[in-house]
């Protein structure tokens, strides 16, 4: 992707007890409309889950957190929402919502290689 480019990132955040309001973050996804990029990234500490909650549906949890990457991809396994453009699909994934799996608000940026920015969000704000 050659010059800067706009983008958009929003992270992921895990909020085992909806109620409690504390969570923490486990992803970043990241949106180019003019690249016609969108792409996440995450990954849950077990460790940092297990001191959260001991009563979240992991296998829920996870599954929640592959929608991401099927509607990122606009394959048909992300249903309806996957056949969206890009920039519906980023803001029906950031949307606010009182769920188990959050977004913060979309914060803007630019970019030379969007691919690269994504890693190193992931590994400012997640790892």
């Amino acid at each position: 992707m050659q010059g800067k480019h706009l983008y958009e990132y929003a992270v992921i955040r895990l909020v085992p007890k909806v109620e409690r309001e504390e969570f923490f973050n486990v992803g970043i996804i990241l949106f180019s409309k003019r690249a016609k990029y969108i792409k996440a990234l995450y990954k849950v500490d077990e460790d940092k889950l297990n001191l959260f909650s001991s009563e979240l549906d992991r296998e829920s949890l996870f599954a929640n957190l592959h929608v991401f990457d099927k509607i990122c991809s606009g394959t048909k396994e992300g249903g309806p929402i996957a056949a969206l453009d890009i920039p519906e699909r980023f803001r029906w994934l950031t949307a606010v919502r009182s769920a188990s799996i959050q977004t913060s608000r979309p914060h803007p940026g630019f970019s030379d290689d969007l691919d690269q920015t994504l890693e190193i969000l992931f590994r400012e704000l997640v790892l």
